[in-house]
């Protein structure tokens, strides 16, 4: 049974049209005309309990807007969602108890304050009791390292810190369902997989629903099996990051390092030369010719490494958006 469910889902926005000049100032004034902006177009899918699902999209794709109709924020101009066995934006106090929503470019705890003094304002909230706060508070900083943290003022902690103090913020209430819109957004390389590392135990130990924005696909090839592609308001894509590649790199990437340099033209036979820079070079090459390619390589050519890689994820997800069909 799924825990979100989304059917033909849309939001669109009327804005107002102004013509240049003076003329146009009054005639704005006195008669405003507008137009249709559609954020969201028709968007299905469905979600199982425990998943972790990636969100993917460049910007102004829709992205936010889904989220946002998903937790209540805004109203959908069509279609139906069910969140939790609720319907989102009639914003039940139940419904409140069973979400989360983390915009890694937003805050809630107080900056001057010490985050400890914020969650207890969370807990009085979600009405949960003292000893109740302290064990969470307690499970939650030993899972985020943030031992000794969350006594000092939110303004002295790193970004990375205040990332962590945020997450455990919107999860003391141990919500069902997570919607995370860019938790890493601004973070290091070791603060990103603290809170991959911390995201993917949370999900493991309380079997939490997770659906994930990111633009650091890292965020997405560690946590999620499953993406959906959303652009111009249009999911594009449904299914697994295998599938996504099997259908959209219908090849791989061939490096070699050569005992000494070649020409380009003398290469040009193994595949499409991507890069050659004086004894390394790259190879694309169709799959269903890569045995082939490879064993041709190494009985041609001196050879001092090979290495056979997939094309990077964005990659190909750019090449999705670009074609604009799936």
């Amino acid at each position: 049974m799924s825990i979100i469910t989304v059917e033909n889902l849309s939001k669109f926005y009327p804005v107002a049209v102004k013509e240049p000049g003076i003329k146009g100032t009054l005639k704005h004034f006195f008669r405003r005309t507008y137009r249709s902006i559609k954020a969201v177009q028709d968007v299905s899918f469905e979600i199982a309990p425990g998943e972790v699902v990636g969100f993917l999209g460049p910007n102004g794709a829709g992205k936010t807007t889904t989220l946002k109709m998903l937790t209540g924020l805004i109203h959908p101009s069509g279609g139906t969602v069910r969140v939790a066995g609720h319907v989102p934006f009639l914003r039940q106090e139940a419904f409140l108890q069973k979400i989360t929503l983390v915009m890694g470019q937003k805050q809630q705890l107080l900056w001057d304050l010490p985050a400890l003094d914020s969650l207890r304002i969370n807990a009085a909230v979600y009405n949960i009791s003292n000893k109740e706060f302290q064990k969470r508070v307690g499970e939650l900083t030993e899972m985020l390292t943030l031992e000794g943290k969350l006594t000092q003022p939110v303004r002295k902690l790193s970004l990375g810190e205040r990332m962590k103090a945020e997450l455990l913020a919107a999860l003391l209430h141990h919500p069902h369902v997570l919607f995370l819109d860019e938790p890493t957004l601004g973070l290091d390389v070791n603060a990103q997989v603290a809170v991959r590392d911390f995201l993917r135990e949370y999900n493991q130990r309380y079997q939490a629903t997770v659906l994930l924005t990111s633009h650091y696909m890292a965020d997405i090839t560690a946590l999620c099996e499953r993406v959906l592609l959303i652009h111009e308001g249009k999911l594009m894509y449904d299914g697994s990051l295998d599938g996504l590649l099997k259908n959209f790199a219908p090849y791989r990437e061939i490096h070699i390092e050569l005992a000494e340099p070649l020409p380009r033209e003398k290469l040009m036979f193994y595949g499409d030369v991507k890069l050659l820079e004086g004894r390394a070079v790259s190879f694309m090459v169709q799959r269903e010719a890569l045995t082939r390619t490879v064993s041709q390589i190494l009985n041609d050519l001196e050879v001092i490494d090979l290495t056979v890689t997939e094309p990077a994820i964005e990659e190909v997800i750019g090449r999705v958006f670009h074609a604009g069909v799936v």
